[in-house]
């Protein structure tokens, strides 16, 4: 049995059970529907309230005047009542007066609009009376309420995002740009600015990239990846300093919270790795289509809990029953909350929240789901949905809390190759970045096995299966760590389109694709592109699959063809070839196959180390596995199907949610929507 990982652990709050509750606003309610809300929250079970999230204008109502009356009685009612609070410091939202009185803190759009007051998230991270006033706000709240008894966590902000165009950003880039290049040489040959004339010879010469500069048709159309690029990185760096700054004035204060911020999975703006080590503990919302597959939310959150080394995070928002934000919202069925939130434990969640625990009279978030709707009642469908998980939570009391899970296989997740990927010119915009990594990603989780979603920078030594979809861009030791992969008997998998750029997106000069082709034992000199409905059948032995958008034509150079086009004039050109690589083995996927063809890709090469599953063979369950400190192993079994799903038990286990004991060989019957989970023995 591989260990699990420890890594960048981070700080987690301290708790008895899984914290569970979500978003509360009692600012928006007069005293007696507070005593109402508690008594709901009590029969819910609910013992975690994240509050003050967009409180700035109640909480200073200008620039000298702080008044905290209100987050007084809302902390002091919540600690009488037994519960705990998730700390917001309400900087996501900037009062009226404040954008007033400095138009600077108005962010400027992609277009060269300054915005006026309004909305939320629309601040500018350079702006210095932002990251004045946020951090005076924030030491204030720390130093007020650091020895509260609800005090749980500290929550800064909310969905950092978007980007901001203006002149402090522009001088602040520059600044940025400075640090990373050093000079202004290495800085055009970074960018390749002999192409088009744009050699620049001095640093205020350089422009956000925007709609006024190098982009037409939007963000992802530019004249020059390079400063693209380079430009999202700071701005993923200067929503990171408001953030840092906030976390320090706390630290002033108190030393010894734990402090997070709420993030959004596979969010493009914003390179969560680079995140990561400021973060005490990952918390993440959830508001994935409710009708997508269920590896999609997965991915979330395998993709949050790598962030931290494989530590547990929080779930800090997912809806009860419906979203608002959407052109057409649809409701969560009976059943989907529950096993939504058990897909969350099970990928490692050590805390289950809502948004929102009562619903807004007025604005565009009266219509989002709530706990508590607008008439306040506790015998809805959604009320008691919620309730009967509560209890539920509460039975099973710390079992999961800091479980890790155990995986052997990677998937290396970058949000620089993203970025690079959907702003190049060629070969095919149609290919989306998020949508191919996860069909590797469904392909490897429907087939049983566990997968940790990790930075291109993580140790990759524990995993015996390493998969590198769209990997667009290889920098670094990259190459050389995945060839030790290879070497001592793992297997690497990379796809179309990897390994084309260096970090500053310039093409490798030499053949495709670039540093890995030793491993891959493959070369790319040409490749096609075509519409969405074109397909050309991909032969494998006994299998046919469709591949579409692009086709790379692949010469072998050591390696062996797996599968083969059968159309075009490169019919017969190797489309999955495989090459054997010290002890191990390296695959390679030259087109964008159809789930089946990457389903049967994937699991040849898990089969090789005996990952795949066994309940694989039944596509609408899901299975994960946690490893508590204590050594204890639980296997989550989900039934994301209509129908009851019958299983064999490989294991003698206990269901820790019914005591029901399963023999080995036993059968374990899954209701739809159903949830075991089980002590392994």
């Amino acid at each position: 049995m591989t260990a699990p990982r420890t890594g960048d652990d981070g700080r987690l709050p301290h708790t008895g059970r899984i914290p569970y509750g979500g978003d509360y606003n009692p600012e928006q309610w007069p005293d007696e529907i507070h005593d109402e809300d508690h008594r709901l929250f009590t029969l819910a079970g609910v013992d975690t309230l994240t509050v003050g999230v967009f409180s700035w204008s109640l909480t200073q109502t200008a620039e000298n005047d702080y008044d905290f009356t209100i987050l007084d009685r809302v902390l002091d009612r919540v600690a009488a009542e037994g519960r705990q609070v998730c700390l917001a410091t309400g900087t996501a939202a900037l009062p009226p007066w404040l954008a007033k009185k400095y138009p600077e803190v108005n962010r400027t759009d992609f277009e060269g609009r300054r915005h006026r007051y309004g909305q939320r998230h629309n601040f500018c991270p350079s702006s210095a009376e932002y990251r004045r006033l946020s951090t005076a706000l924030a030491g204030r709240l720390a130093e007020r309420y650091a020895a509260h008894p609800a005090l749980l966590a500290w929550h800064i902000n909310n969905e950092y995002g978007g980007a901001c165009y203006c002149e402090r950003c522009g001088d602040a880039f520059r600044v940025w740009l400075r640090a990373r290049h050093g000079t202004l040489d290495a800085l055009n040959d970074a960018w390749w600015t002999a192409f088009w004339s744009h050699r620049f010879t001095d640093w205020d010469e350089i422009e956000p990239p925007s709609a006024l500069t190098e982009h037409w048709r939007g963000p992802d159309h530019t004249a020059f990846q390079g400063i693209t690029l380079d430009y999202r990185r700071f701005m993923t760096d200067a929503l990171l300093g408001c953030f840092t700054a906030e976390k320090e004035a706390i630290r002033a204060h108190d030393p010894d919270t734990p402090v997070t911020t709420n993030l959004m999975g596979a969010y493009q703006p914003l390179d969560y790795h680079r995140w990561a080590p400021q973060l005490d503990f990952a918390s993440w919302d959830n508001y994935p289509p409710l009708d997508a597959p269920p590896t999609r939310p997965a991915l979330g959150h395998d993709l949050m809990r790598g962030l931290k080394g494989g530590a547990p995070f929080w779930l800090m928002e997912q809806t009860p029953s419906t979203t608002a934000c959407r052109d057409v919202n649809p409701l969560r069925r009976p059943g989907e909350l529950r096993l939504a939130t058990w897909q969350a434990i099970a990928h490692g969640a050590d805390a289950a929240l809502y948004f929102q625990m009562r619903a807004p009279r007025g604005a565009c978030e009266k219509y989002h789901g709530a706990v508590i709707g607008h008439a306040g009642r506790d015998d809805t469908r959604v009320f008691r949905e919620v309730a009967s998980l509560g209890e539920e939570l509460r039975a099973l009391g710390p079992l999961t809390l800091g479980g890790r899970t155990p995986a052997r296989t990677a998937l290396l997740f970058d949000w620089a190759s993203w970025w690079a990927l959907e702003i190049s010119d060629g070969p095919s915009r149609l290919v989306r970045y998020t949508d191919v990594v996860h069909a590797y990603y469904r392909a490897a989780r429907e087939a049983g096995a566990d997968v940790d979603v990790v930075a291109v920078t993580a140790d990759l030594t524990p995993y015996d299966v390493v998969l590198a979809p769209v990997l667009h861009l290889v920098g670094a030791d990259l190459a050389s760590r995945l060839e030790e992969v290879a070497r001592r008997g793992g297997t690497v998998l990379a796809t179309f389109l990897t390994a084309r750029s260096d970090a500053h997106d310039r093409a490798f000069l030499t053949d495709v694709p670039g540093p890995l082709a030793p491993l891959l034992g493959i070369r790319v000199d040409e490749w096609d592109a075509r519409p969405a409905d074109v397909e050309n059948p991909v032969r494998f032995t006994g299998f046919t699959a469709r591949a579409r958008l692009v086709f790379e034509i692949v010469r072998l150079r050591g390696a062996e063809a797996v599968a083969r086009y059968e159309s075009d004039f490169y019919a017969g050109a190797p489309a999955v070839t495989r090459n054997g690589h010290g002890a191990g083995q390296a695959w390679y996927v030259a087109t964008a196959l159809d789930q089946p063809g990457v389903d049967h890709v994937v699991r040849s090469v898990l089969a090789r180390h005996d990952l795949i599953g066994p309940h694989a063979a039944h596509r609408d369950v899901e299975s994960a596995t946690r490893i508590t400190p204590d050594g204890t192993r639980l296997l989550f079994l989900l039934n994301h199907g209509a129908e009851h799903a019958r299983l064999t038990a490989h294991a003698a286990a206990t269901d820790v949610l019914t005591g029901k004991r399963h023999d080995r060989g036993g059968t374990l019957v899954l209701d739809p929507r159903g949830v075991a989970v089980l002590r392994l023995q």
